[in-house]
């Protein structure tokens, strides 16, 4: 029996020692990984005391590390950042939507500043700078050294300043100079009207705190002198912004379903977003009106009603941004803006570098009445024609701004389609 049991025990301690060696070698494994790789810690170091001792100019040893970070921040993307508390004070302004500026959002493409949209009624926008115009010169200073965060910072200033920015456009032959003066930027992120009675616009020029809450009020609004026979929903040049509140917009024309999802590394970094059964707007005929100006935020929006096909996305080909950047606060009282996951649409359709494709492309233009000939003779050319009793017609506000913005008259072209057809099935 004694010799029964010290057989039986062997293969056990055979194969508990067996299974400690493949943890320590799982432990060690786990601990290569999280391990520093020494060899490039000492040519960092060797770097930096190079620098200490051979570069021109003296340079003290917080700014070499300080640089060091936002170098490392900035090669992972354009959207990651080193944040001093000079930048976390302004990221805190843009998503409360006040700040002293020209009123630009932009990003990094290619290594060169971008325009990736101008703001609503800002002295950016009143000078036609557009989405996709590169930014070469910041007053005297050139743009190709420069972070995301030092451009943004050398744009903002007092408002009454001046600020020169040289600019190329898209197809451009050279490059043009645009002098600006800075203003207070208060962003109302939604205006609202009826373009006739019973057809809704509604813009939402960026994504902030309150933006799903004014989305609600401006429909509520609208409706009150009768129900929406169609509402264009105008998210072209919008930058993006706040996710909870591209949430809350999508929320209120949708009453059920997905609306976005995230997918990062980190705990908590994957998260779903659903709609609410109780919304104001879950029936309107919905047009989306997007560019290449529209991004993240607005890119949700339309990715998530173009996938529940709640609405019809008209325009152009979106930015394409889409991921979502966390910030993280430091020891020192400074921070990181770090990107740590995707977005995905409700179909699983990836946002990034991709953007969303309408289902129906226009490109921005402007009605051009041809020139009629002139042997062409019509009633109210000739002599004694009786005139028209309500007098002669003339051309309402409206119908300038439709010839101004193509795009917008084909939206509303489409909606009282969508209704006619809508009242034929009834």
């Amino acid at each position: 029996m004694l010799i029964a049991v010290v057989l039986l025990a062997l293969p056990l301690a055979v194969i508990a020692q067996q299974n400690e060696v493949q943890q320590d070698r799982a432990q060690q494994d786990g601990a290569q990984q999280d391990a520093l790789p020494v060899e490039d810690i000492q040519t960092f170091a060797e770097v930096f005391e190079r620098i200490k001792r051979a570069y021109v100019e003296e340079v003290d040893d917080s700014t070499l590390l300080r640089n060091a970070m936002r170098g490392m921040l900035s090669e992972l993307d354009p959207h990651s950042a080193y944040l001093d508390k000079d930048e976390f004070e302004s990221l805190r302004e843009t998503t409360q939507g006040e700040f002293g500026g020209v009123g630009i959002e932009v990003g990094l493409q290619d290594g060169q500043l971008t325009v990736i949209t101008p703001i609503d009624d800002t002295p950016a926008s009143r000078a036609g700078l557009q989405a996709r115009d590169a930014i070469l010169r910041i007053d005297d200073t050139p743009t190709d050294r420069l972070s995301l965060q030092e451009a943004v910072n050398l744009m903002r200033g007092e408002p009454g300043s001046e600020i020169r920015l040289t600019i190329l456009s898209q197809g451009a032959d050279a490059p043009r100079e645009v002098t600006l003066t800075r203003e207070v930027i208060r962003t109302e992120s939604v205006k609202s009207e009826l373009l006739e009675p019973g057809f809704g616009y509604l813009r939402v020029s960026q994504f902030q705190n309150r933006t799903g809450e004014q989305v609600g009020d401006a429909i509520t609004a609208m409706q009150r002198d009768g129900p929406l026979e169609g509402l264009v929903l105008d998210l072209r040049n919008n930058p993006g912004g706040v996710l909870q509140a591209a949430v809350d917009v999508a929320d209120v024309f949708l009453d059920e379903g997905l609306i976005v999802y995230t997918e990062g590394r980190l705990n908590g970094a994957g998260m779903r977003f659903s709609a609410n059964p109780t919304t104001i707007a879950a029936d309107v005929p919905l047009v989306v009106l997007i560019n290449g100006g529209s991004a993240s935020a607005a890119e949700i929006v339309a990715g998530a009603l173009q996938d529940q096909r709640r609405g019809v996305v008209m325009g152009t080909g979106s930015f394409g941004k889409g991921s979502v950047q966390q910030v993280m606060p430091l020891g020192n009282g400074e921070g990181l803006k770090l990107t740590t996951a995707l977005y995905f649409t409700p179909n699983g359709r990836s946002i990034q570098a991709q953007g969303i494709e309408p289902d129906v492309e226009v490109v921005r233009g402007r009605v051009e009445v041809a020139e009629t000939s002139r042997l062409e003779v019509r009633e109210a050319d000739l002599q004694g024609h009786l005139e028209n009793r309500n007098g002669p017609r003339q051309r309402s506000e409206l119908s300038e701004r439709l010839r101004e913005d193509y795009q917008l008259g084909e939206a509303l072209n489409l909606l009282k389609a969508l209704n006619v057809l809508s009242q034929r099935d009834r």
